[in-house]
Formats: C-alpha cells, structure tokens, sequence
C-alpha cells in the first residue's frame, strides 16, 4: 500500500477463505489509511486432473501431487493457461490432459488458435497490405454471418473492460470461444477472396479485425496466436 499499489489481489485456494477476515482486519489495525475491504480476494476450487482416461491421484498427505510443471509437459503452456482460465474459479474443474493435446475443434484453445491462423492464411493468400483495409466501405457486409460477426466483434471493448473489472478472466476466453465459432461459420457461409473488390476489400476488413482482436485477447491471457497451424 505504501508503495502505491492501491488495488491488490490475492489469489488462494478455498480452503483459505478463513484467512480473508483476519488480513483484512490486521491491516485496518495498522491504522495506516488502507481502506476497508483490502485487498480483494480470488478463491479457486481444487483441480482434478484426468490423463488416460482415469484421474490422476492427487493426495497432500502422500505427497502424490501434480504440478504446473507436469501439466505444461504433458500438453503446452498456450493450453495450460487457456485452459486453467477457462472456468469461474469457484466452479470445480477437470482438467483434460487428452483434451489438451487434440488438434481439432473439441479442444477449445486449438479451435481459437486455428481461427486465427486460418484468418492469416487468407491474408497470406490475397498478399496485399492489412493497413490499406482500414479505410474500406463496409456496407457490402449485409448478410447475417457478417452482420453477426460485426456485432461480436463491436463488444470486445466492453467485455475487456468488464473482465478486468469483476476479476473474470474466464469471460476472455469465454468470448474468444464464441468470436472463432462465429468466424468459422462465416467462412463457411461466404467466399472472401471474389472477383467483386468492393466486396472482397469489404471481406477482408472484417476478417482482418476478428484476426487482430482474436490476437489481442489471446495475447491479454498470455496464449501465442499462430499464423500457422
């Protein structure tokens, strides 16, 4: 507090929640001018752990337990933190080693990355210069698919600002997961690359944007976005 940081968090597991009172109360006793109710508190629930098919046994008192050394080994670091930040902390969680490690659409950090990536193979094969689509006229966007991409893409400012906020970094990944499925179901709904070029400079404005916003809300949970996959 005397070195300036005015918001703090600590993060612990549930079983520590009898230690948030007594903190709090210790530091109001220091009569320093720390406000009440600081710092916040994020508890998370236990994480089970399932590899093969059968849950990895954890137990304190045997001193059998699973690291996030061993979880980053088993899959990747991209997946561990995706996957790890994609619950309410308080909501028990599986992690799925198996799952982890899948490159198809049940995986949901692949499903985002290869999102991004097919976005960048479209960039790639129209060869042309991203910062010239900034200026295109967009009223060629007029079909349902890419209306409802638009408006996705319209409430990522908000969502930042409101996870940021509540202390809800899962409502990042929640949103991603949602803005790569509305991008899959426009490609698959409309051609980019036509012979029309309003409506292909069009076209690419937008998968440009959902390319660069998919890029920065992976990049604000720590997870690469690939240009390849």
């Amino acid at each position: 507090w005397e070195r300036g940081f005015t918001k703090v968090i600590n993060i612990q597991g549930t079983d520590h929640h009898g230690t948030i009172a007594r903190v709090r109360a210790g530091l109001q006793a220091a009569n320093v001018g720390i406000p009440a109710g600081y710092p916040d508190y994020v508890l998370h629930t236990m994480v089970r752990v399932v590899k093969g098919g059968e849950e990895v046994k954890i137990s304190k008192r045997a001193g059998s337990y699973v690291t996030l050394r061993d979880l980053i080994e088993w899959t990747s670091k991209d997946a561990v933190r995706f996957f790890l930040l994609s619950r309410k902390p308080d909501t028990e969680y599986t992690f799925d080693v198996d799952l982890a490690v899948q490159k198809n659409n049940d995986n949901p950090v692949y499903y985002v990355q290869y999102a991004h990536a097919r976005i960048c193979s479209v960039l790639t094969s129209w060869g042309g210069d991203v910062s010239t689509l900034k200026d295109a006229d967009l009223s060629a966007l007029d079909s349902a698919p890419a209306q409802a991409l638009m408006l996705l893409l319209a409430k990522y400012p908000a969502m930042l600002a409101d996870a940021a906020r509540d202390l809800a970094p899962h409502d990042v990944t929640f949103y991603l997961r949602e803005l790569a499925a509305s991008y899959h179901s426009y490609y698959d709904a409309e051609r980019i690359l036509v012979d029309d070029a309003a409506v292909k400079t069009a076209r690419l404005a937008l998968v440009a944007a959902t390319a660069q916003v998919l890029h920065n809300g992976l990049a604000v949970l720590g997870v690469s976005a690939p240009q390849k996959m």
